[in-house]
């Protein structure tokens, strides 16, 4: 019997970027409604609420799964996780490529949603268990730049390609690429024996890994972190993924292509974004945690300011501002793993992504409801939808900073068996 050890550099690189294949993959899907949202409309009549169930669709499967999925990661391992679930993103998208109406695309997202589930949490938790802590952050901000590259796809290459053959012809292109991503991972990733367990050792049952994820709702210090992942990537997902799209057609006229190059730009910053926090990640978990919650302020007055502006320069250049600001996210990883100790981290890492996509989902769906009604509180339906993102960040940003803070991985480290 072996115990689980860390892989080496050389070992490691190449089976992290065949996860980040997948996981670029899902920042394709995450980000499609955008450019897709304008031809659905045309064809199937989607009202803004419909648009907002659909785009929401794919991350309320993606964040429902994500306990299971650590559930999964933990009895099983990551190779055999993502293997699983994969294909189901591969269906989910020739589906939609025939849809018929907005029931079908609804049901190919959702499948999107679960295959997709295990993508990100394999990168953040295969970086854990491989590489020194004191590099998290830089690599999960350079993992979120390379996997950028599914969300640069669904900028200009992909409408280019709608424009060209039709949106349906988009979708299954993206399926193939599923397929072709899932082929990689299943060569590349060999299987590994689950963290902190040993080859051959007896496994967790399913009910004592689900009450492992309770103990986490009973350190006090967790609803903070969930507060906050629920708002701030969901604020910029929603813009990039479903409404930047629409309101630079309706706004200001753009054509499909047009939107699409604006939406490539705000993509390759945002991509850029990420590693250069993690680069300059605080020291300590005290700043780390400042930084996050006025990032999180100055982002909410972007918004706000792009609600009441209006101009087309003004919403160009604070979308890329939101793009470029975006990439604090990956500072709240470091804030997970340093709050918890080592036998925790993977089911909160669990949970912060389980919280991060719910929070987009409900955003986006909340959104399509703000939009549809904005026309009878006579308000303008994108002011109305800025406006309300704008206040939900507030709202995260002040839980953060006013409800309890993690004190250390130690201090959980002796909480956690008592909370349990």
């Amino acid at each position: 019997m072996t115990t689980r050890t860390a892989l080496s550099p050389r070992a490691a690189w190449p089976m992290l970027l065949a996860l980040t294949a997948a996981f670029a993959m899902s920042q394709a899907f995450r980000t499609v409604a955008a450019i897709l949202a304008p031809p659905l409309q045309a064809e199937f009549g989607l009202s803004p609420e419909q648009l907002g169930r659909f785009a929401a669709s794919f991350h309320f499967a993606f964040g429902a799964l994500q306990l299971f999925v650590g559930i999964g990661m933990d009895l099983h391992g990551l190779r055999r996780t993502v293997l699983a679930a994969f294909p189901l993103a591969v269906a989910g998208a020739a589906l939609s490529s025939v849809a018929t109406g907005s029931g079908t695309l609804v049901a190919g997202q959702l499948l999107i949603g679960v295959g997709c589930a295990p993508a990100f949490l394999a990168c953040t938790l295969f970086i854990a268990q491989n590489f020194p802590a004191q590099r998290f952050a830089m690599l999960s901000g350079l993992i979120i730049m390379l996997g950028g590259v599914g969300m640069l796809a669904t900028g200009t290459p992909l409408a280019w390609l709608i424009e060209a053959r039709g949106w349906r012809a988009g979708m299954a292109v993206l399926a193939a690429c599923s397929l072709a991503a899932w082929l990689l991972v299943w060569w590349k990733v060999p299987y590994q024996p689950p963290a902190g367990g040993t080859a051959g050792a007896p496994r967790e049952s399913p009910g004592q890994a689900l009450r492992g994820f309770g103990a986490l709702f009973l350190l006090p210090h967790t609803w903070g972190i969930v507060l906050m992942s629920s708002v701030n990537y969901a604020a910029f997902l929603t813009l990039r993924g479903l409404w930047l799209g629409p309101m630079l057609a309706e706004r200001h006229g753009l054509s499909l292509l047009a939107s699409g190059h604006v939406a490539l730009v705000v993509s390759v910053v945002s991509l850029v974004s990420p590693p250069l926090f993690g680069r300059f990640d605080p020291p300590d978990t005290r700043r780390r945690r400042q930084r996050i919650a006025r990032c999180t302020f100055l982002t909410a007055g972007l918004f706000a300011a792009m609600a009441l502006l209006r101009g087309l320069a003004a919403d160009v250049a604070l979308a890329l501002a939101v793009a470029a600001v975006s990439g604090y996210m990956v500072l709240q990883y470091a804030d997970v793993r340093a709050a918890y100790p080592p036998a925790m981290i993977g089911r909160a890492l669990s949970v912060f992504t389980m919280a991060m996509f719910m929070g987009v989902a409900l955003m986006q769906w909340a959104t399509g409801w703000v939009a549809a009604r904005a026309a009878g509180w006579g308000v303008e339906p994108y002011t109305a939808v800025l406006l309300a993102i704008a206040g939900a960040l507030l709202v995260g940003a002040l839980g953060y900073r006013w409800l309890p803070q993690p004190a250390s991985a130690a201090d959980a480290a002796e909480a956690a068996p008592r909370s349990a």
